[in-house]
Order: C-alpha cells, then sequence, then structure tokens
C-alpha cells in the first residue's frame, strides 16, 4: 500500500466486518484495501468502463459488488439504516450545487440541490453511529487545469461543513437523527434538540461577515478580546510542555490554537457550536503544520474520557453557558491530574445590576456572575490553587486600542465592509466602554489547578 493510501485510511474509524458504500470507486485504488478488512464493499461508479476496470483489478475479493449508477439519481436507493461506513474521495467537487429540472406537467423548473440532496438521502442510508467520511479539494484545482470541460468546483471547506451540519432526519417512528462532526468524518446521531441557539449563534451573532469584522478588529485568527497580544500573556501562564493535549472551549476561528500548537508543540482541540466558527477555522488551518483538530460541539454535551487533557482553555465563551456548576465539574473530569484551566470571561460587578445592563444581559441570552463568584463556582467543582483576577482595567484599554485603530482605518473599513458595518463596530465598542467605565460590566480572568 502506497503511503498516501495509506495516511486516507488511517483516518477512518474502524471498519472492520462493517457495510462500506465507496462513492466515485473509480479504478478501485481504495475498494482492494477497503474489503480486506469490511464484511462487504458496493464500490460504485457512474462511468461503466472505469467500474469494469476496478472489477477486474478486485473481483477476487468475494465480498465486493460492483455497481454503475449515478449518485445524483433518484432512482440510487440503498435500504435504510443498512451502511456502517460511506466513504468518498474527491467526489462532491464534480457535483453541482443545483440542477434544474424541468417539470413537464407544472411546466416550470424544479432546483434540485445536489450535494444537499445527496447528503440527506447518506444519512438515510446509514445506521445509527454509522459514519460519512470524504476529503475533497478546495479552493484550488487539482486536476489538469488545461481541460476544456472540466466539471469540478472549488468550495471553500465551510460549503460542506454547513451543508452536512444542516442535514437532519426523521424516522417513521419520530426518532430525529443528525450527524456528528469528528474533522469532516461525519456520525449519525440521535438528535434530541432542535438547535435553536446555534441558529442564533450562526444567522444573527456570528454570521459570517459578523465574524471577518471581529477578525479585523482583532487581527488574523482572533475573535476574543486582544487577539494575540492576550493569548501570548495568557498562554504564558500555563507552562505548556510539547505533547501535552489542549481543550479550547470556544475556539472560535483557531488563532489561539495556532499559536499554541506552533510555539509549544502541544496538541489542540479545538470545540465550538458556531459552524460558522468552526467552517472559517478549517481555512485558516490549510497550509499549517500543526497539530491541531476542530469541531463543531456543545461543551454541555460534548463528553471526554476522564483524564484526557492537560490544559483547558476557553476565551469570553462560558458567559454563554447557564450551568456554569455542570460545566465546570465536566471539566474537572476531563483534565489529567496536575492539569490545569485557563478561562476570560465576561462578568459582572455583585449586587443587583441596573435595569438597562439587566436588560442588556437578557437580551444576549448571558448568564454573568462577579469575578468572585465565577472563582467560587471553579473552587465548588473541586479545582485548587484558584485564581479569580478582575481584569476590567486592561480589558477598558484593549477596547481603547482596538476602537482608535477601527476609527483610524475607517475609510478602508468601509471600503472592505459596508458604512454599516463600520458604525456597528464603534458602536459596539463605545457601548462596552461605557458599561466597563461604570463598573457594570467586568472582565475576569480564571486560572485553576486540578490535584
Amino acid at each position: 500500500m502506497d503511503s498516501y493510501l495509506k495516511e486516507v485510511l488511517s483516518l477512518l474509524p474502524s471498519y472492520e466486518g462493517k457495510s462500506i458504500l465507496e462513492l466515485g470507486a473509480g479504478i478501485g485504488r481504495f475498494t482492494g484495501e477497503l474489503a480486506q478488512k469490511a464484511g462487504n464493499v458496493i464500490a460504485l461508479d457512474f462511468i461503466e468502463s472505469v467500474i469494469k476496470k476496478n472489477e477486474s483489478i478486485n473481483g477476487h475479493y468475494k465480498n465486493v459488488k460492483f455497481l454503475c449508477a449515478d449518485v445524483t439519481s433518484p432512482d440510487l436507493n440503498f435500504p435504510e439504516g443498512s451502511l456502517d461506513l460511506i466513504f468518498s474521495n474527491w467526489l462532491l467537487m464534480y457535483l453541482s450545487d443545483t440542477e434544474v429540472i424541468l417539470v413537464l406537467n407544472f411546466g416550470c423548473l424544479t432546483f434540485v440541490f445536489l450535494v444537499e440532496n445527496l447528503a440527506q438521502r447518506m444519512v438515510k442510508w446509514l445506521k445509527v453511529g454509522g459514519y460519512i467520511f470524504f476529503r475533497e479539494s478546495c479552493f484550488h484545482q487539482s486536476g489538469d487545469c488545461k481541460r476544456k470541460h472540466n466539471p469540478t468546483h472549488y468550495r471553500e471547506p465551510r460549503f460542506y461543513t454547513k451543508v452536512f451540519k444542516e442535514t437532519h432526519e426523521t424516522d417513521d417512528s419520530g426518532n430525529s437523527f443528525e450527524l456528528s462532526q469528528i474533522c469532516w468524518i461525519w456520525q449519525k446521531v440521535r438528535s434530541d434538540n432542535d438547535r435553536g441557539f446555534q441558529r442564533f449563534l450562526d444567522t444573527v451573532q456570528y454570521k459570517s461577515s459578523g465574524i471577518l469584522r471581529y477578525e479585523r478588529v482583532f487581527g488574523q485568527g482572533y475573535v476574543s478580546t486582544g487577539g494575540i497580544e492576550t493569548t501570548k500573556e495568557f498562554v504564558g501562564k500555563l507552562d505548556l510542555k510539547p505533547g501535552q493535549k489542549v481543550l479550547d472551549v470556544g475556539c472560535g476561528i483557531g488563532g489561539g490554537d495556532f499559536y499554541m500548537a506552533e510555539n509549544f508543540d502541544v496538541h489542540v482541540v479545538g470545540i465550538d457550536l458556531s459552524v460558522n466558527m468552526i467552517s472559517f477555522a478549517l481555512e485558516r488551518a490549510i497550509g499549517l503544520n500543526c497539530s491541531v483538530e476542530f469541531e463543531v460541539a456543545d461543551c454541555t454535551k460534548k463528553t471526554y474520557p476522564d483524564n484526557t487533557f492537560d490544559v483547558i482553555y476557553s476565551r469570553d465563551t462560558i458567559l454563554h453557558i447557564q450551568d456554569k456548576p455542570a460545566l465546570f465539574r465536566s471539566f474537572y473530569k476531563w483534565l489529567k491530574p496536575g492539569g490545569r484551566v485557563l478561562i476570560s470571561d465576561y462578568c459582572r460587578r455583585a449586587g443587583t445590576p441596573s435595569p438597562e445592563f439587566a436588560e442588556y444581559i437578557k437580551q444576549r441570552g448571558y448568564d454573568l456572575h462577579d469575578v468572585k463568584t465565577y472563582g467560587q463556582m471553579l473552587k465548588d467543582a473541586g479545582f485548587d490553587e484558584v485564581i479569580a483576577e478582575d481584569r476590567t482595567d486592561q480589558f477598558i484599554q484593549v477596547l481603547q486600542r482596538e476602537l482608535n485603530e477601527v476609527e483610524k482605518d475607517k475609510d478602508t473599513f468601509i471600503s472592505d465592509f459596508s458604512e454599516k458595518d463600520y458604525d456597528d463596530i464603534v458602536g459596539g465598542w463605545k457601548a462596552k466602554l461605557v458599561r466597563s467605565s461604570s463598573g457594570e460590566q467586568r472582565w475576569g480572568l480564571f486560572l485553576a489547578k486540578k490535584n
């Protein structure tokens, strides 16, 4: 087996004895390798001569069925819940986003979204717990650029992340299922929530355009206060060692994760509930030679084995979490003995907030506490050596500096975005300065250790 095949197959979940559908099987580079361990393989390709070549090469495997078919055809079907793994390597880029179908009996045009439609059908074909795995060329053409008719679509990674994350299925009994992403390996799991908050993040608070505005303010790869400056300061408190494993909760678009992985030779797992954030993080990771992985995940529902991480890191994220004590207890379990947690987060002053600030908290859906109470929650979760620092003065200085930079660069900012975007950022930063300067809004830094 050549190194390329070995590398791709090493990314797959265990498939020994499993039922596999290989889409775009071609002449069978992967078919034979999959057949050696799988229970059965369906090798599918729409070019008859190609699938026949595959059969001539791998036909001695009795557990392989060779099928000439078009994956976009509505006639292609497999029994619901019959497959353990759907595998493809460079297939989806050959499918257009939409196809126009003339419905003769109504005399109208129907638009079929091919990739979305295929994703939906894949979910039906999968068993619960089954996986979809695919690799695609993104951004740049990988084939013969001189070909006159090159049918490839070099999409951004966020396209695939969004399509597959939004794919859902409900069976005849009313059970709901969704795809749970593991770095473009997708697992079918039961879905027991309406994902309302996730939709709010991706359509209101962290729209793609909004994320890019924040990145302009905070710096390349960052959507948290102070960007690289505060990241360097805070990470410096963690005493990171090569080979350690870090969990970043609310990783945003990955700037802090890349910094830790590149400068300290650690492996970072970044999770965020926002599909848009993870999509940008995946794009920012292209071309980097560091150990970072990203996942769309809800930290309140995500589970890891006990003693998995050396460090848990979170920047300005946990204000969204209503049950912080439960989350901190999970953090404690996930950390190895001696592991550390570092959190920066929005807080409030002790006592009853003003009606105006209370309305702001309610409108945003935040759960804010004073710095001391926040630190006590970490102690109650079992952590030792808890440090709870009020960093509001630093927060104000950073806000003012960021605001000055945006105002100084007004014309370019408006040119790259819009005047409304400029007004939104400037207005938002000025409002944060007012709330922080009055003492209503605070910013805390929290460090703790598991003994």
